[in-house]
This record gives structure tokens, C-alpha cells and sequence, in this order.
């Protein structure tokens, strides 16, 4: 099928158009003064083509994508009764009876590894005494993180909730009825108009992926969206006995993020950071990259998340292939020249298993990384040759919080701001990663030097980190 060429496409040919019909008179007339003795005599030419361009400019300034902003975020950060250290996890699966010996030993070696702290937080029925993963649970795990992290941002923002026009909710692995947006809009009383997006299956690409459906349709009218993306892990504990799922009960923990964009052009001041670009790759037509991380039920029945041996592979040909089409948008020209002549010069001398990578540091400041576990992390290091400090966050946010699935590149970009990292300028890139196999891509540009808020789940812990792991 043939694309439709988009408005701006058409205006920019009409532009086109109108100044080669000018550059023909000028260039079949004798002179200067021939031309515009010529015009003279046309007086309706002249006002047809200037009354043309005029329209063609002003609708191409009105058919610009307007510029994009993130006003603010907020992450949320449960009590501390609901801390899940390595004690309550291990006390949980024991006294739950559901696995067998060789599964709590594969789980205790698991965690030891993982990379986590003693500090995330668990999911609430872990703490009741019937050890069942209940609906019940899921909604007051839902909820609680929804309407916590959606009070905040609206109190700091100070923006009215009837002047919302995008809700976008995500959650992979639980979609109750009615939906999260229902809620959401129940909740806060949003206005009848609002447009309602509900994410699922996604992964832990949802958030990055929300940004860039909101952004989508922010470039195109003045408005606001809402961005709200959470996990549920109160349904998806795994009790069985597969160690391909065990995994994601060792790594996955509660968390929850809300943001608000805005394409209002009053708001710029106030805002954080304006988005630069979004890029999303797919890779579920490749068999081994659909069936890297696949909800499945087990030889016994029981449902559960596996991640196979496969998915670090997966990830890094997801990850090389992502960063192919968001290079010539983003490193600067002599970087690309750099790795042009690198590549260049391996063929040359016969080495054709060289493998160059870009230097991505020259096109951001700071980096969101997936911080999926461990061993995703280490392969996006190692596969962008990148240096200790760039990784750091990313290693930090698992150890801290965990993996919170769609909501951890915020608690990364909450990471800088209670270092005080990001400077007026800098750009920031939020790298993610889903099931299906998915990447995507979000670029910022900060609009002011960031400071801690009040409401950084990092406020009272940022003083010990970086730790050694």
C-alpha cells in the first residue's frame, strides 16, 4: 500500500512548487527589471502567488508538531511495612509450602545474585496469612500506587485535573474491569472529554512507550497528558516449580510512576525537560525474541512469567539493531564519521567479526538504562562498551527498589535529580526494554538544573549510594 503523505509533506511541496513557478519567471525573462516590469503588468500573478505563499506559510507554521514537555513526575515509594528484604522473601516461600526444597534453594542462589537490596517492596498479600495471590490484592497493590503517585503530581504541578485531555495507564500483566483509566478517572474526576489509553503486555517498554503515545498526539493540539505505569505483582507471584519462572519472583517488585506532559507553550518555564525524539522498534517476527519472556502455565498448571536463557542474547540483538536507527538521528556528525572510518578500516584490513560501537556518551549526558537485572545490565555495558559511572544508576535503581518493570526508567531519572546531576542542556536518553521483543527509546533535553523534590523516593537513602555490589 502506499503511504499517505502527511500535511506537512503537502504544504512543504506546495512551498516547493510555488517558489520554482517564481524562479521560472525570473529565469525565462531577460533581466531583473524584465521581471519585475513583468509583474507589473500581471498585478493578479503577483497577488495569486504572494497571497499563496502567505497561506501556505501560515499553514505550515499551524501544522508544526508543537514542541513537547515534561512538567513533572512522580514516583512511588510504599511504607516500610511493606519492605520485601531477602528474610521475608525466603519466609514467604517457606512457610507458603508451594515449592519444593530444590526450588527454594534455586530462588535463595537467584537472589543472592540479582543484584537487589534489602530495601524494595513487596506486594501486599505477601504479608497476609492465607499466602494466595487474591484479585483483592491486586486492586489495593494497584490503587495505592495509582492514586498516590497521581495526588502528588497533580499537588506539585498545581494543574487542575479537568485540564487533562490524555490519560495513558500501564500495566503488562493485569487489566481488571473496568480499567485502570476508569479508575483513574473516577478517582480524580477528570473531564468527559478526556481521550483514555489502557497499556497491557507490554513489559517493562510500557513507560517509555506511554511517553511516545502521548507524545504523538500532544505534537498535534495543546493539551495535557497523563501518564500513569505500574506492575501487579500480587497475581503473578509463580508457585510452581519451573526455574525459568522461579526468576521473576526473585527480581520483579512493586512500584509505580506517574508524569505529566504537556504541549501548552505557557508551560515551558515550569517544565523539566522537552522531548527531543521517541523511537520504538518491534522484533516479535524473530521466534526466539517472541518467546524470550512469555506468560506460560507450567507441567502443573501454574501460571507464570518465564524468562529464558535466551533473553540476554535477545536483548543485545534488540539492542544493536535499535541503536542502528537511532544513531544518524542523534550522534553528532563527527562521531559518525569516527565510527564510519573504524568500520572502514576493519574491512580494509580483512577483520570482518570487528564489532564497532558508536560512542553514545558524545549524544547524551546521561542515560536511563533498563535495569531489567543484573545481567541485562551487564549486557547493555558490555554490548555499548559503556563505562562504570554511565551503568551506575541503572545498577543502583535495581538495588534499591528492584524491578519494577514499566516505572523504573522514572525512579532512574529521579536518581539524577536527587544527585543533582542533570544541568540545563543536558540531554537524557531512557533506554527500555519488553516482552514481544521490544525497544524504545525516549530522548529529553533538560530545561533547568535538577533539584531533589519533596517527594523523591530517593530523598532519605541518596546520601549511601552508590553502593558496592
Amino acid at each position: 500500500m502506499r503511504s499517505r503523505s502527511t500535511p506537512i509533506q503537502l504544504l512543504k511541496l506546495t512551498v516547493f512548487v510555488l517558489l520554482a513557478i517564481t524562479i521560472t519567471l525570473a529565469s525565462l525573462l531577460p533581466s531583473k527589471q524584465s521581471f519585475l516590469l513583468f509583474l507589473s503588468h500581471h498585478k493578479l500573478l503577483l497577488f495569486s502567488l504572494l497571497w499563496c505563499k502567505l497561506v501556505a506559510l501560515l499553514a505550515y507554521a499551524r501544522a508544526r508538531p508543537l514542541p513537547v514537555y515534561l512538567l513533572d513526575f512522580s514516583c512511588h515509594k510504599p511504607g516500610p511495612d511493606s519492605r520485601g528484604s531477602y528474610e521475608i522473601c525466603e519466609y514467604f516461600g517457606r512457610r507458603s509450602c508451594k515449592h519444593s526444597a530444590e526450588s527454594e534453594a534455586f530462588m535463595r542462589a537467584i537472589y543472592r545474585k540479582s543484584g537487589l537490596g534489602d530495601e524494595t517492596y513487596a506486594p501486599p498479600f505477601i504479608f497476609q496469612t492465607d499466602y494466595k495471590a487474591k484479585f483483592q490484592y491486586a486492586i489495593v497493590e494497584a490503587e495505592d500506587g495509582m492514586f498516590s503517585c497521581v495526588a502528588h503530581l497533580l499537588a506539585k504541578t498545581d494543574v487542575d485535573p479537568s485540564r487533562i485531555t490524555v490519560l495513558v495507564a500501564a500495566c503488562s500483566m493485569f487489566s481488571p474491569s473496568p480499567s485502570f483509566t476508569s479508575m483513574l478517572v473516577q478517582r480524580f474526576k477528570l473531564s468527559p472529554s478526556v481521550k483514555t489509553f489502557n497499556f497491557s503486555g507490554m513489559g517493562c517498554s510500557a513507560g517509555t512507550m506511554s511517553f511516545d503515545l502521548a507524545a504523538t498526539i500532544l505534537r498535534r493540539q495543546v493539551g495535557y497528558a497523563l501518564i500513569v505505569v505500574t506492575e501487579s505483582t500480587s497475581l503473578n507471584w509463580y508457585f510452581g516449580d519451573n526455574r525459568h519462572m522461579l526468576v521473576t519472583n526473585c527480581i520483579f517488585r512493586a512500584g509505580t510512576a506517574a508524569a505529566l506532559v504537556t504541549s501548552d507553550p505557557a508551560q515551558r518555564e515550569r517544565a523539566k525537560m522537552e522531548v527531543v525524539r521517541t523511537l520504538r522498534t518491534h522484533h516479535g517476527a524473530d521466534d526466539a525474541a517472541y518467546n524470550a519472556a512469555i506468560q506460560m502455565e507450567d507441567e502443573d498448571g501454574h501460571v507464570g512469567v518465564a524468562l529464558t536463557k535466551d533473553l540476554v542474547r535477545v536483548a543485545g540483538v534488540g539492542l544493536r539493531n535499535h541503536i542502528s536507527r537511532l544513531a544518524p538521528r542523534v550522534l553528532p556528525v563527527s562521531e559518525l564519521l569516527r565510527y564510519v572510518y573504524n568500520v572502514a578500516r576493519s574491512f580494509l584490513a580483512g577483520d570482518r567479526k570487528a564489532v564497532h560501537v558508536p560512542d553514545f556518551t558524545t549524544a547524551f549526558e546521561h542515560m536511563c538504562i533498563h535495569a531489567g537485572g543484573k545481567a541485562v545490565i551487564d549486557a547493555v555495558g558490555r554490548l555499548m562498551k559503556f563505562e562504570e559511572e554511565v551503568v551506575e544508576p541503572a545498577r543502583m535503581c535495581l538495588h534499591r527498589f528492584g524491578n519494577t518493570s514499566s516505572s523504573l526508567v522514572f525512579y532512574e531519572l529521579a536518581y539524577f535529580e536527587a544527585k543533582g546531576r542533570i544541568k540545563i542542556g543536558d540531554r537524557v536518553w531512557m533506554l527500555a526494554f519488553g516482552t514481544g521483543f521490544k525497544a524504545c527509546s525516549v530522548v529529553w533535553r533538560a530545561l533547568r538544573d535538577s533539584r531533589i523534590d519533596p517527594d523523591n523516593p530517593w530523598k532519605d537513602c541518596i546520601h549511601r549510594y552508590p553502593v558496592s555490589l
